[in-house]
């Protein structure tokens, strides 16, 4: 059971309620400050001064004073108006991550809506009711509206959401599971509807996935460097204490861990073989940078998992508008990933090429096939690693840059985070298969060698032939293409620094 409280979530928490239906509820605490802030909220909606979006309009309409009567029904055509979104529904795993940060930000206490509220969210994902939520319409602006208005209209009982497999009516899924639709009262449309949580989700769930894959591509590249029967030199600990970017540091460790005490004869010095190519001798420096910008990423996404994104906000004796929904930092965070898988798929993809090229591969045959010129081996591999290098290159192009003025020039710069969130969705995704594909090539290589690497990347070697098994001749590499993308993306490499450091202290 996870407590929200407005302060302590963590991106794990949104993982295990987003893919393991972890449950969840309000903590006491919490129910009695948003008790305390929806009683002030009661009190200024009762009062003469007009209070932005309590007894007002939104937005550009934020000048046009409601009667007392209105104010409820305005709740609901909030929602409905901003229901605006389009293109296929995010996934249920999204969704729910979003539903959670939302009831999270809630339970902050500083929203004035009645507890209720962020508890009716607590009980959807408690049965399993997922709105569905268009995943196109959100400019970052006052945060995600559109993905939030749909996630509310689900709440008082409009919409369609996924039940039990079927994606049913509100109002049934309600009626099936024992619950009641919510009757909003003022300031509660909109505190449904302010903020970061659908492009915060996305972030959260793809950066778990990002740190699994992180040590994939490390175990992998060690893989590469033993085919290629490169050194380990590069990776002297003395050289990266000389430059100690905290990535940096991490890479060449673990990476000096992997290959320690490999019995694979080394290239490296010989003839014209002086030094590894880059690929090989900077993976520390350029894995490194990809960890670093991991982790300004989560720290990013963790304090905006305890922020307070709402419009206006609740404080003792003081209801003030602002712009905390506002996802700059979010954008550019969201962006700053995309950039660096850009730079983990372009190491992999040449490595791939060295490991077929007859040119640089030292002795392997050309493009690993069997019987090259009867055969093409993984030629073909190559060439999809390079199409989607390339395409991972169109997505790092930055989202948080292309602010395009909405709502009548009141929202007259925008954050764009969602469409930074939705991109870093395809570049894991394509990253995740460069990698796989330089992991077929680096094991079919150990594989025509003969060769036999260390203890742990053995381990790994054999739990991943487990999966695709050893061929000889020409076959159809999507299958085996596939199948090592959803290998990789079990984290069946995640092998980390402490584990090594653990085995090492055993010996």
């Amino acid at each position: 059971m996870i407590d929200l409280d407005g302060s302590n979530l963590k991106l794990e928490d949104v993982v295990a309620v987003a893919k393991a239906a972890e449950p969840v509820r309000i903590a006491s605490l919490a129910l009695k400050k948003m008790n305390d802030s929806r009683h002030r909220v009661e009190e200024a909606m009762a009062g003469s001064k007009p209070v932005y979006a309590l007894n007002t309009g939104v937005g550009l309409l934020a000048n046009i004073r409601l009667d007392e009567t209105e104010i409820e029904a305005m709740q609901v055509n909030l929602i409905r108006s901003h229901c605006c979104g389009v293109g296929t529904p995010l996934d249920v795993s999204v969704v729910r991550g979003m539903m959670l940060i939302r009831a999270n930000v809630l339970a902050k206490g500083l929203s004035g809506i009645r507890p209720v509220v962020a508890e009716r969210i607590c009980d959807l994902l408690n049965h399993g009711i997922t709105p569905i939520i268009p995943s196109r319409g959100s400019v970052g602006a006052s945060g995600d509206l559109a993905p939030l208005a749909h996630m509310a209209l689900v709440l008082i009982g409009e919409g369609r959401a996924m039940y039990d497999g079927e994606i049913l009516p509100a109002s049934v899924c309600f009626s099936r599971a024992g619950l009641t639709p919510l009757v909003l009262l003022g300031k509660e449309g909109i505190s449904l509807l302010n903020g970061t949580q659908a492009m915060l989700s996305i972030g959260c769930l793809r950066l778990h996935e990002l740190e699994e894959l992180f040590f994939s591509a490390q175990t992998t590249s060690a893989l590469s460097i033993e085919a290629l029967r490169g050194t380990d030199a590069a990776f002297d600990a003395r050289l990266h204490e000389a430059r100690p970017h905290q990535g940096q540091l991490l890479s060449a460790a673990h990476l000096s861990g992997l290959l320690r005490g490999s019995s694979i004869p080394r290239t490296h010095g010989e003839g014209s073989r002086i030094q590894d190519a880059y690929c090989l001798r900077c993976i520390p420096q350029v894995h490194g940078a990809v960890w670093d910008t991991l982790l300004h990423a989560r720290k990013v996404f963790e304090v905006e998992l305890n922020s307070a994104t709402d419009n206006p906000l609740v404080f003792d004796g003081a209801i003030i508008s602002g712009g905390n929904f506002h996802g700059a930092p979010l954008a550019l965070a969201l962006d700053f990933l995309s950039i660096a898988l850009c730079q983990l798929a372009g190491i992999s993809e040449r490595r791939t090429e060295r490991l077929l090229n007859p040119s640089l591969n030292e002795g392997l045959p050309a493009f690993l096939a069997s019987s090259p010129g009867l055969e093409s081996g993984l030629m073909m591999a190559q060439v999809t690693s390079a199409a989607l290098v390339a395409e991972l290159r169109v997505l790092a192009s930055p989202a948080s840059t292309g602010s395009i003025p909405t709502s009548g020039n009141q929202e007259d710069f925008v954050s764009m985070g969602m469409t930074a969130a939705l991109k870093l969705e395809q570049a894991v995704s394509l990253t995740r298969m460069v990698i796989a594909i330089e992991l077929l090539a680096a094991t079919r290589a150990l594989d025509i060698r003969g060769d036999v690497s260390t203890e742990i990347l053995e381990e790994a070697r054999s739990r991943f032939r487990t999966r695709i098994p050893a061929w000889r001749e020409d076959c159809v590499l999507s299958i085996w293409m596939e199948e090592s993308a959803n290998f990789l993306a079990n984290s069946a490499f995640d092998i980390k620094l402490e584990d090594l450091e653990a085995r090492e202290a055993v010996r």
